[in-house]
């Protein structure tokens, strides 16, 4: 259903299109926004002056109830745990400092056997599906119940937004992976209007220096009081609102997500919109929250997981040291990911936050700074979302460009990739970046890893000559 509403949507005039966003937007707020939220929201506003004493006895107790129904209830749980000779009684008793004790969840996991994740193994009619971007090129399906969803939006509310002061009930622009703008070639409008939630929702993939001046169009007409979304989509508007001197609206604030904001990317994103940047660091998987504060650090919610920051051994490391992130998730309880391995490196603070607020605060993330990649036209973006979600035969992937009319894309195939599977891969890029660019599919046996065992999912090595002319098109 959801395939051939796109294929629809495709085919009809931008204020059809409008209207079918609106009406999506209407179901989506009223999934996102009712049932349990309002109520979480006062629970997460009641919590956020917890002591430090009443965080430890509350994640003991949450990390507690999320064990034992993983052993009774969850198929790798119940056979893992038994298998290394862990009993129900152990759990029981297990605090989170004791955390250390459990092994780590490998993304291959969850990545393959998502389902052996869920309560009774299998997922239900009420939950619904959403994949991870792929940052490391293999996107991760999670699965959301109604409530679940609720709460997610409620901690944003209550913590990120209100820490910026704004709200999800003000007029806001949004930049996410999206295609909102089918056609590559468009000559605008670069967005879709929500009209049930006011919601301005730009194109990621049709930013250049020759549209900026329609994004800014956009958020004057409809009023936008803050943006939130892929921060070096923001910051690539930023940049040539600063570049063109264009007049660009003053906003309350933007929330940026998907990618760490240097400082460079601050000082540019607050200049041009006259507004203050606050920066979030979290995961589709849900499985933490960390949000900054309006003293401008970042602080690990502990009412949404557990964040460790652990050696090679996966064992805690003291603050002040760099280690690998392992999360294990409080919002999402019907497909708990325990001691989870992100991906990431970060370096957790041990200074008290001035804001006088009980919460960790991590000092600095990691591993997650991702290339630009540059259209001919001089058209900007950063994450493929999307270029390999539902690929049933491509294990990873990554983008790499060397040159500004070709893009190469780096497959580790499954069985059964074929030339069906490459004419996917090519429609999706160039319906990102136009047809202009041309796109060579490889197979590779394997995509060559950093320390940390990632790899970055896209790749721009462009020749420094033409970077400098790709950035200043108009």
């Amino acid at each position: 259903m959801a395939r051939l509403a796109d294929q629809v949507y495709r085919r009809v005039p931008v204020p059809i299109q409008t209207l079918m966003v609106s009406a999506y937007g209407f179901w989506w707020k009223r999934l996102r926004f009712g049932g349990a939220f309002a109520e979480e929201c006062v629970a997460f506003r009641s919590r956020e002056r917890f002591t430090t004493e009443q965080w430890m006895t509350y994640q003991d107790e949450h990390l507690r109830a999320l064990l034992i129904s993983a052993f009774d209830h969850v198929p790798y749980y119940s056979a893992l745990w038994t298998r290394l000779g862990v009993s129900r009684a152990d759990l029981d008793r297990l605090s989170t400092a004791e955390l250390k004790a459990l092994p780590p969840l490998e993304k291959s996991i969850a990545r393959d056997a998502p389902e052996s994740l869920l309560n009774d193994g299998h997922a239900t009619r009420s939950h619904l599906v959403f994949h991870t971007s792929g940052s490391t090129g293999t996107p991760v399906r999670t699965f959301w119940l109604p409530h679940e969803i609720q709460r997610s939006l409620a901690i944003r509310e209550s913590r990120s937004c209100g820490f910026a002061g704004v709200s999800f009930s003000m007029p806001r622009a949004t930049f996410s992976g999206r295609i909102v703008e089918p056609d590559p070639e468009s000559h605008g409008p670069y967005y879709r209007f929500n009209l049930a939630e006011r919601q301005v929702y730009f194109s990621a993939f049709h930013l250049r220096p020759a549209t900026a001046a329609a994004y800014l169009h956009a958020l004057r007409r409809h009023h936008v009081e803050w943006i939130t979304g892929y921060s070096n989509s923001i910051f690539q508007l930023a940049l040539m609102v600063l570049d063109q001197n264009l007049k660009a609206p003053s906003l309350k604030a933007v929330i940026t997500t998907s990618e760490k904001v240097i400082p460079e990317m601050r000082e540019v994103i607050e200049k041009a919109f006259s507004t203050r940047v606050f920066e979030e660091y979290a995961t589709v998987e849900d499985l933490f929250y960390v949000c900054e504060c309006e003293a401008g650090r970042k602080h690990v919610n502990p009412d949404a997981g557990i964040l460790e920051v652990v050696d090679a051994d996966f064992r805690p490391v003291p603050p002040g040291t760099l280690g690998e992130v392992l999360a294990t998730g409080f919002i999402r309880p019907g497909q708990p990911m325990i001691r989870y391995r992100v991906g990431d490196l970060a370096v957790l603070d041990d200074q008290p936050c001035p804001c006088g607020r009980a919460m960790p605060v991590l000092k600095e993330v990691l591993g997650r700074v991702e290339d630009t990649v540059y259209g001919p036209d001089g058209r900007r973006m950063l994450r493929f979302h999307g270029i390999f979600v539902g690929q049933a035969h491509v294990q990873e992937g990554q983008i790499v460009q060397k040159r500004l009319d070709h893009l190469v894309v780096r497959v580790v195939p499954k069985v059964g990739f074929g030339p069906a599977d490459k004419a996917d891969i090519i429609q999706r890029v160039q319906q990102r970046l136009t047809q202009k660019v041309n796109v060579t599919v490889e197979a590779v046996e394997q995509i060559s890893r950093t320390k940390a065992g990632k790899f970055p999912a896209v790749i721009c090595d462009l020749p420094h000559d033409v970077l400098e002319r790709v950035r200043g098109v108009h």
